[in-house]
This record gives structure tokens, sequence and C-alpha cells, in this order.
């Protein structure tokens, strides 16, 4: 039965899959930008899923805004960028950059229009809905005073007022600022104009006081209370913009002071150019023009919303609301194999290597991990990337304990992490403090594989202990991202683990690794070898296969080289959670190519590479890997990455035939891809399966340690 919402039907494409949008290199490939937009419609449209609570469909209305806000200041802004500097082509597409640049607006706009209608229908025709949003003609006496009362107190004391004459120019509205423009005619009819501009530490929703949900926006307690900053001028017209801008950072690449060059450079993001205006209904035409001029951008950047600017602000209220509103909390297991060692890390990985899936597994054994490390005296030696983490991150809080302890701490913090790079600043110059050793990677290339090596003193011998995820060392996201930790003593892994290490603080390429694939230096050869070996392996009558999942497939020569495996008899399944630029089910191209997507309680991050290589998918003979990777240019030539193999016979069961095929059989939150880029989604409501909760109620097979017993 097909999922039916009051807007949206389940089969969606943003009306984007037209011949025109498809058409170039032959209509082999979907449009990246494109992809991603139906990707975070898909996001949107979880909203309307009645199983899912009230305040968690909320939340995925505020996902979806937050998403388009970086899709347009990282993506549109490169277009734009891109046509800035005479570029007439886009590279590798050979779309024209004006024509898509047009279209990708036109289809941002569409998005933007259903994401006001999604909220629009949460609060006010759904049922489940127990929150009020109040303007002033709704409030009786006792909560306009309360509400004057606390505006006088709390918010007035922090806004700056700015009116608009030849004394006081347009004010910088940095980016993502929002302001509340007003209309005002004074006692001598005289007409002025005022920029009120919203500071971002003030809650942008003000609950009033009781039991019941309703909240006071701070947008209308400055225009009700306008008197008390323009006592004699009458209020005639008001409404709120907001701006965005191009956020993508600049750094000179003979820079000396690497952090301090993006230190300025992380300031100068906020002065970056316009690329999108948004307007409130309620903003009158002459305002409307009056911006338009005064920031210099042109119509088809700009948005009237007909309900709220700055949809993502919604995360304050989602915060607030009650336990039933919310996902019942999930407390990730501890993996027994773990917990028959008594915690120590050491002892468990020494007795048998284990494959960890967050979040239905903790990141506490991560965390365990460097923990233990840091005050074991046996410990000489620990080597950590960074990419994303928290600003108080217990990892960092373990490298300095190590370090202030006299261990030797090598970090590899990625200061290009985007809208992490200040935090990660902060956390470069905490471990140089303590002591340990920072490098920052590589100039040229991004570090955003994920590993540890702990090398240990045991007796006369140095061993060492190897952590390779596909997840960053982040210790929230790691509740809500779907990953995997291998941890590992195997000899040839933790050596190639060293090597890519000395690589990220020598910047010498190693010439050959054991076991370990990466990037820039061979992932991409060794991808298209792995399916040239399917596409052999089929011809001579072998079987063949081959399972992928990811979370973005762009790259058009593994693209290509997938075509030709399915035109071989190569049967390809591939689990793309967001952008997917492969068409499917194409006769004579990719019939035997099937897509699916899962959106649903956690974000399918995880990488997964299964390759049957001569034997039946989900038998022995099949090699499997995870990754940090995705089939991207970046991730294939400009990124450090590692795939990971997996040869432990309890670790590859647990990926092959347990999460591979839950994910294959859920019925709940999969989407399937067709050959014009619409994604459908059937749900049988009586027999549904969701994969995530199955992971949450049954252990993994490698962690289940002493488990494993009791249930035979």
């Amino acid at each position: 039965m097909k999922l039916k919402t009051p807007i949206f039907e389940a089969k969606l494409s943003l009306n984007l899959t037209t011949k025109k949008i498809i058409s170039y290199q032959k209509d082999r490939y979907f449009d990246r930008e494109i992809s991603w937009l139906s990707f975070n419609e898909r996001v949107l449209l979880k909203a309307y899923d009645k199983a899912i609570p009230f305040g968690e469909r909320l939340r995925f209305v505020t996902i979806s805004s937050e998403n388009l806000d970086e899709f347009y200041m990282v993506r549109i802004a490169g277009l734009l960028q891109l046509i800035s500097q005479g570029s007439k082509i886009v590279p590798e597409t050979g779309m024209r950059a004006d024509e898509l640049l047009k279209s990708v607006l036109s289809a941002s706009k569409d998005l933007k229009n259903k994401q006001q209608k999604c909220l629009k229908y949460l609060l006010n025709q759904d049922e489940d809905c127990n929150v009020s949003i109040l303007f002033e003609n709704q409030w009786n006496k006792n909560e306009l005073k309360w509400l004057e009362e606390y505006y006088e107190q709390n918010i007035l004391p922090l806004l700056t007022p700015t009116t608009l004459d030849p004394a006081h120019p347009f004010p910088f509205i940095q980016n993502k600022g929002k302001c509340v423009l007003m209309e005002m005619k004074d006692t001598s009819g005289n007409n002025i104009n005022c920029v009120v501009l919203l500071p971002d530490n003030i809650d942008r929703f003000i609950r009033l006081p009781g039991e019941l949900q309703k909240y006071a926006m701070l947008e209308t307690l400055v225009t009700k209370f306008v008197h008390l900053i323009y006592p004699e001028y009458k209020l005639l017209k008001s409404g709120m913009f907001r701006v965005l801008r191009d956020a993508e950072i600049e750094i000179d690449d003979e820079a000396d002071d690497l952090i301090g060059q993006f230190e300025s450079a992380i300031r100068a993001r906020k002065r970056g150019g316009i690329v999108s205006l948004i307007f409130s209904h309620d903003l009158s035409k002459t305002a409307q023009k009056l911006l338009t001029r005064e920031l210099n951008i042109p119509d088809e950047h700009i948005f009237v919303a007909e309900g709220f600017v700055g949809i993502s602000d919604f995360t304050e209220i989602i915060n607030n609301l009650p336990k039933q509103d919310l996902f019942k909390p999930y407390k990730p297991r501890m993996p027994q194999r773990i917990l028959d060692f008594k915690g120590d890390c050491f002892l468990a990985i020494k007795n048998k290597e284990i494959i960890v899936h967050h979040p239905y597994e903790s990141f506490d054994v991560v965390l365990s991990l460097l923990q233990q490390a840091a005050i074991d005296k046996n410990v000489l030696t620990i080597r950590q990337t960074l990419y994303r983490t928290s600003p108080d991150s217990p990892i960092v809080q373990a490298l300095v304990a190590a370090a202030e302890a006299g261990k030797s701490v090598v970090a590899v913090i990625e200061l290009k992490a985007r809208f992490d790079e200040d935090n990660n600043v902060q956390l470069a110059r905490i471990l140089e403090r303590a002591g340990a050793q920072v490098a920052y990677g590589l100039v040229d290339l991004k570090v955003h594989a994920k590993l540890s090596l702990i090398t240990r003193k045991e007796g006369k011998k140095l061993v060492s202990y190897a952590h390779c995820g596909t997840g960053n060392y982040h210790p929230y996201t790691a509740k809500i991202y779907t990953d995997f930790s291998l941890f590992t003593m195997d000899k040839k892994i933790c050596e190639d683990a060293r090597s890519v290490f000395n690589f990220l603080t020598s910047h010498v390429q190693p010439k050959q690794l054991n076991k370990m694939i990466i990037s820039p230096n061979s992932s991409f050869d060794w991808l298209m070898e792995k399916i040239d070996n399917e596409i052999d392996n089929t011809k001579k009558g072998f079987e063949s296969g081959i399972w992928i999942k990811c979370n973005a497939i762009v790259d058009q020569k593994i693209i290509e080289k997938l075509y030709e495996a399915s035109n071989a008899g190569v049967k390809i399944h591939l689990m793309v959670r967001g952008i997917c630029c492969l068409r499917p089910n194409v006769k004579g191209m990719s019939e035997n190519i099937t897509v699916s997507a899962i959106i649903g309680r956690f974000l399918e991050h995880g990488r997964i590479y299964v390759f049957a290589n001569k034997g039946k998918i989900q038998s022995e003979s099949n090699l499997v890997y995870i990754s940090s990777a995705d089939i991207m240019p970046r991730n294939l030539y400009h990124r450090v990455e590692a795939f990971i193999p997996l040869e432990n016979k309890t670790v590859r069961n647990q990926v092959l035939t347990q999460v591979l095929p839950a994910l294959i059989n859920d019925t709940k939150n999969t989407w399937q891809l067709n050959e014009y880029g619409e994604y459908s989604k059937n749900e049988n409501e009586d027999k549904s399966f969701c994969a995530h909760t199955y992971f949450m109620n049954n252990p993994s097979l490698s962690g289940q340690g002493s488990l494993a017993k009791i249930q035979e």
C-alpha cells in the first residue's frame, strides 16, 4: 500500500526529473544537485509519518530546512562562483552552468514551499500537536503583562536598532542573520525605516507561563513593544528577512600560520556574498524593494515565506517538548564481549576481533579504549584522526590526559571539515598545550579516514591495537548516525594504519599497503578492479554480484563501470541514502541495478562494499569491506579515506548476514529509485519491517560474547 500524505504522494520527483534536466551525457546520469534535493524531500516526508511522535516529525522539518540552508551556502554558492569566474560549463557534467543554476534555484524554492506547507500542517491541522504559536491578538491580559516584563528585562538590553537614513547606512547582516524591518511614522508625519537584528543568543520562541506549550515569537515582541525603542513613532508595517551567505573558505596554500589563516577565513565566512534572501509574507512591497536594492541580490535568489522565516529555529521548541512527543529514549547496548572482560577493551580485543554497530551499540567502547590507553602505563603511543567531534570532546580529553601522562600522542586534526573549522582550531590549541603533536593533515587533501592506533608494550614485545571506523569521533552524532567501529590487533592492518599516519605527518605516500585500501593512492583503481573481476567472473560462468551501501554515488567513471557490469549480467544492489547520479533499471544500460534508500529514525552513515568473488552473495568467498568513503570524486581523489577488509568470520557474518539483509528487507523506511529519478515508497501496514527497530532489539553477532552460548 502506498503511503499517502495530506500534501504529497509517496511517489516523488520534485518535478525535476524532466528530459531537460537529465539530458546531458546522453541521459546516463542524474544531476547531483537535483538528486540531493530529492533526498532532502524524502527527509521532509518523514514529518507526515503518523507512527512517529509529533516532536520527531517536527524535527524532520527542521533537518530539511537546515540541510537546504547548507545547500545554498555551499552548492549554490559554488555554482555562482563558477559562473563569476567565466565558466559556462559545469565540470564533469557538460551542463550549462546558467541553466543548471536556474533549475536548481527553482527546485529549491519548490522545496521551501513544501517545507512551509508541511510546518503549517503540523502546527495547525495535526491532531497530535500540543504546541501553540500565539500572536499579539491572541494573548490575554496576564500574558501580555508577563511578556512585556520579560521583554524589558531579557531582550531589550540586547537589541541594537538601526534607523535607515543618510547618517546610518544599511547595517551589515552576517550569515544566517535574521532581522525585523519596521516602517514607521513620527509625530510630524515623516516616514522612517528601522532594522533590528535578532541576536543568535536570544531564544526565538519564548514559552509563556503555564503547563501548556504556548509560545510567543521574538519578532512579535519586537514589533508589539516598539514604543520602548521608538516612543514617538507609529508602526505602519513590519516583517522579517533572513540572509544566507557563501560559506566556502579559501586558504593560502603557502600559509606559514595555518591556524591563523583558518581563524581569519572563518571570520570572513560571515561576510561572504549573499546567496539567498528570505522575506516574510507580511513585509511590504516597498520594504522588499528596499532590501533587494540594499543587499544587491537578484530576484531569483529571493523567497517570500508564507509561513515562518528560519524554520530551523523550531529546534528550540523540540528541545522543550514532553517525553511523549519524542522517541522513547534508546540506551545503546554495551557489547557483551566487552562486559565479559569487565570492561577491559585491550583484553576483549586480544580475545577476538570485534565490530561495533552504532548507535545500537555504545560509542563508549571507543571512548573507553582511549581512556584506558591514557592511564595504562604500558601504552607508549596513541595516534588519532579527528575530522568532526564535539567542543567538549571526551576523545580530546583522553588524548590530553595521555599527553600529560608523558605518552607520545599524535593527533591529526582536519581543519577543513566544513562548518567545524572553528571548533577544530580550538581543539588543536588544547592538544598542543597538553604536549600532543598536532598535525593538520595535508594542504591539498582532506583527512576523512577514521583511525586510531595504540601501541602497547606487552612483555618484551610492542603490540598494536587499531580502531577503524566509518563515522566521526563524535559522541553526539554517534547516537543518531548508524556507523561501524572495527577493533582489531591484525598485524597487517595495524601496520597499514601506521603507514597512513606516517603519510599524514610526513606527506610521503605509502607505496604499498598490506590489506587496507586508501584514497587517493589506490581506492579508485581498486574499485574498478573489483567491478572488473565481477564482470569477468560472470562471463566465465562463476557467481557474481555487488552490494554497496554508501551515502552518495556521483563519480561517473565508477558509474560507467557499474553500467558495464550490469550489461554483463552482474546483479548489483546499491543502498544509497542521499545523492545518486546513477540511473537504475534502464534497459540495455542498468537493468540489473537496483537502488534503494532508507530514511528513518537514525541517519544511515556506515559504508559497506561487498563483492561476490566467485561465490554466492552472503558466502565465505565474498570480499567485505567497511569504509569512510562514498563513491564521489572528492572521496576517491581529494581526501584521505580508508577501506578496511573484514576477514574475521564472526565480524564478516555480522555485516553480511545480519546488517545488510535487514537493510535490504526493510519495508518501513525504504524508498526505491526508478529510471526517471522518482522515489517510491511502498509500505505494507500489516507486515512492515523496520531495520532500525530490528537492530535496537537484536544484539550483534560479534559483540555477543557469552550471550551466544546462552542462545545456543
